[in-house]
């Protein structure tokens, strides 16, 4: 009898685990939540973060400078297959996010972590490599900024805050 309950524990505790690593995969499938606005990490159980330096991703601009209420290209370009991501601007001055994408490429949502379409992230786990981006400057100056990016290559593997060269701001400080 108590073999009986004990392996009935066992496959019900096995049955909770799978659940929850499934609901687990099945929420950031579609994009990151708002929980990683502030550190840019994905909440994924057991995933490994790789050290930046090390990484296949870059993101970057062609402009070095911008005035304020400009509308910035910004790429993202990958060695290799990825199936999550976050991006944002940032303050060089004090991290804080600033501005809001106008352009997002398909397989990408538009998230709201201080103010309407000022993160992107993913949409599906479709396989990602090359991705554009339009960004706006918000009308008032703001500084000189970065742009960062977390890659997520599979539910274990991933990349945090992979930074952009500062582009810095001109005209009025």
């Amino acid at each position: 009898m108590e073999d009986g309950r004990r392996a009935h524990i066992t496959v019900v505790g096995w049955a909770c685990t799978t659940l929850c690593l499934v609901s687990y995969a099945a929420a950031f499938s579609h994009g990151a939540s708002l929980s990683a606005c502030t550190d840019m990490m994905p909440g994924h159980l057991r995933a490994q973060l790789h050290s930046p330096s090390n990484n296949y991703v870059t993101v970057h601009t062609n402009v070095s400078f911008y005035f304020p209420g400009d509308k910035v290209p910004v790429t993202v370009r990958s060695t290799r297959d990825f199936m999550g991501f976050l991006l944002q601007a940032r303050k060089v001055s004090n991290d804080e996010i600033a501005g809001t994408f106008v352009f997002i490429p398909p397989g990408s949502k538009l998230l709201t972590c201080f103010e309407d379409g000022d993160t992107v992230t993913h949409s599906d786990k479709s396989l990602k490599r090359n991705l554009s981006f339009v960004w706006k400057s918000p009308d008032q100056p703001i500084g000189d900024i970065k742009f960062f990016i977390s890659i997520v290559q599979s539910y274990f593997v991933y990349w945090a805050k992979i930074e952009s060269t500062i582009v810095a701001q001109r005209g009025q400080n």
